[in-house]
């Protein structure tokens, strides 16, 4: 028989599950009277969106895009008011448009309370308000009829619909509520953040460097041990006495960063894939060339400008307010001049576009 005999078989098991599709039901409940719903997850998702600086980032970067130019009023009388509105007090309507935004796209919906004047109805203020505190309330039909806002005492403060501006991010079929999109992305934001905190500790346990003793009194090596530590804390000599032949030192090597640099990359891209904001719109243009970013932000335009529409219909429809959100200068023009100029390939040919009527015959 040969060296490496072989006389047992095994069976390989897999024991890996096989991915299926997840199924959903919405959350509408319309067998009572009155049925409430409270995003849960609110202050996980705001967590998301607090410390990971990706995410935050590109959220910020989106209601930038939306509202960073400011807006107008049809009417002297809507600037005067809108530009009154002080929020807590440091606020102005512009950036509370800008944080509804922010707060409506992480975490599905956001509100401020309206303040208006108890005689005339003209509105005096808004207040940003805690959307994890927020109830939904929906009879059975599945009209919004109520919100119950938790208080700091506990107990529940009934708004009706006409006291709260409430921006809806994404939502769809009977959901009584909008869609965060950091659900949709949860997942390749704790991958990202486990691939970088990996390689981080990997790189730092690389800078320790192994100190071979030939000692085999347990005290002296652990007093040598504590000697060793103290002198690379305080960047001192250590003076070994013995033998040079005695002591022997060996460095780590930081493993091959390819690997991982790959990961961490194919995770960025999926990343701003999911979340449908272009990494060029937040500076990311290493690799991107001129071309491909202006395509990359022409293709972002009808995102933001859904954005905008959204939001002056929000208004107008909530606070009975025409405003006009000024809109980000359009890529358009500049890619089509820079495509005139390249003679090797200018969009579709004429001849590309005809059709051979002869030859059809």
């Amino acid at each position: 028989m040969g060296k490496y005999d072989i006389t047992t078989t095994e069976t390989l098991v897999h024991t890996a599950a096989d991915y299926s599709e997840p199924s959903k039901t919405t959350d509408n409940i319309d067998s009572q009277d009155e049925n409430k719903w409270r995003n849960k997850d609110f202050h996980k998702y705001y967590g998301f969106y607090d410390e990971i600086g990706e995410y935050k980032a590109a959220i910020n970067s989106f209601a930038t895009w939306v509202v960073g130019q400011g807006y107008t009023t049809e009417s002297a009388r809507d600037k005067v008011i809108l530009d009154h509105i002080t929020g807590w007090g440091e606020d102005t309507f512009l950036s509370i448009l800008w944080g509804m935004i922010v707060v409506k796209k992480f975490g599905g919906d956001s509100y401020s309370l309206i303040l208006k004047d108890d005689k005339t109805g003209t509105l005096i203020n808004l207040k940003p308000l805690d959307s994890g505190k927020m109830s939904h309330v929906t009879n059975k039909q599945g009209r919004l009829i109520r919100y119950d806002y938790l208080m700091g005492d506990g107990k529940e403060k009934e708004y009706k619909p006409n006291r709260i501006l409430h921006f809806c991010n994404d939502r769809i079929l009977d959901e009584p509520h909008g869609t965060a999109t950091t659900k949709a992305v949860e997942w390749v934001i704790s991958a990202l953040e486990e691939a970088r905190r990996d390689y981080r500790r990997v790189a730092h346990r690389s800078t320790v460097r192994i100190l071979y003793v030939e000692e085999e009194d347990t005290g002296r090596r652990a007093n040598l041990k504590k000697d060793y530590a103290e002198a690379i804390r305080n960047g001192d000599v250590l003076i070994l006495p013995g033998n040079a032949k005695d002591y022997q030192f060996q460095d780590l090597n930081v493993p091959p960063v390819t690997a991982f640099l790959a990961w961490i990359g194919y995770l960025e891209n999926h990343f701003y894939q999911a979340l449908g904001v272009p990494k060029v719109v937040l500076g990311g243009t290493a690799e991107n060339t001129e071309a491909s970013a202006k395509v990359g932000v022409l293709v972002y335009e009808p995102v933001w400008m859904r954005e905008i529409s959204e939001v002056e219909a929000d208004i107008w429809n909530q606070l009975g307010m025409k405003i006009k959100i000024n809109k980000q200068p359009s890529m358009m023009d500049n890619v089509q001049q820079q495509e005139s100029k390249n003679n090797a390939q200018t969009g579709f040919q004429p001849n590309d576009t005809k059709v051979n009527i002869e030859g059809e015959r």
